[in-house]
């Protein structure tokens, strides 16, 4: 997979440490060649000496507006870059929430194109002229879009075959996968050494060897732990684009 990332401050992104996508999972799979980040800076497309990227907003008002024609001119130059389509991705808080089956969904994309904007926010003209996927992941506002996308490229690293040390790791995470009537659960308690720590022992029946019992014990706890934490998603299913 390539992950071409738009913003004004490429350093997150680098493949060294201690950028966050240089350690861990995501730094052991960019090591491997599962997926390649490259991270354009939209300054290099600014028309003016000081490579401003952005202006005061029409109408007056709070903080800076991203300009048009630089960020227009990056995404174009970066396309450009390779003959794979690449999905474009707005990152803000406005967008359609994050969740895993979307994940899963960009996933399978060969390629992706993150926009991380800065400041108030996008001129709207060019985000109607780019026409982007824009994808939110919380409802809270960051200083940028670039931490929202680490967030995303953390997600969908883990689901790349290859990315795991077991390949099987992610279908028992919270989210995944889906039981047969399309619902996902929470994930069920873990346990592991010492038997008992402070005077609380592991549940027996993970101790008895009877994987049929254990399975049946971990999908009761993943049932009741959503239905005390999160009972709506006992109510539908969770489809990628809501």
């Amino acid at each position: 997979m390539r992950i071409d990332v738009l913003t004004t401050f490429p350093e997150l992104f680098s493949p060294d440490p201690p950028a966050a996508l240089a350690v861990s999972i995501p730094g052991r799979a960019r090591r491997a060649g599962l997926v390649q980040i490259n991270a354009t800076d939209i300054r290099a497309y600014a028309t003016d000496k000081h490579q401003k990227t952005d202006d005061r907003p029409f109408g007056g008002g709070p903080g800076m507006v991203m300009l048009c024609q630089p960020l227009w001119d990056a995404v174009n130059a970066v396309e450009a870059a390779d003959t794979t389509p690449a999905k474009r991705i707005l990152l803000t808080p406005q967008g359609t929430p994050l969740t895993q089956p979307l994940v899963e969904a960009l996933a399978k994309e060969p390629r992706l194109l993150l926009i991380a904007g800065h400041y108030e926010g996008i001129d709207e003209r060019v985000i109607e002229r780019l026409a982007p996927l824009e994808i939110s992941v919380g409802d809270y506002v960051l200083s940028g879009g670039e931490l929202a996308a680490v967030v995303l490229i953390d997600a969908l690293i883990r689901l790349l075959p290859g990315a795991l040390g077991d390949e099987g790791s992610n279908q028992a995470d919270s989210f995944s996968p889906a039981t047969p009537e399309g619902l996902r659960l929470l994930d069920c308690p873990h346990y592991t050494r010492p038997r008992e720590w402070m005077g609380v022992s592991v549940p027996d029946v993970l101790l008895g060897g009877d994987h049929a019992k254990v399975d049946a014990w971990r999908l009761d706890q993943k049932l009741a732990r959503t239905a005390r934490r999160r009972p709506d998603l006992l109510s539908r299913p969770m489809d990628p684009f809501p």
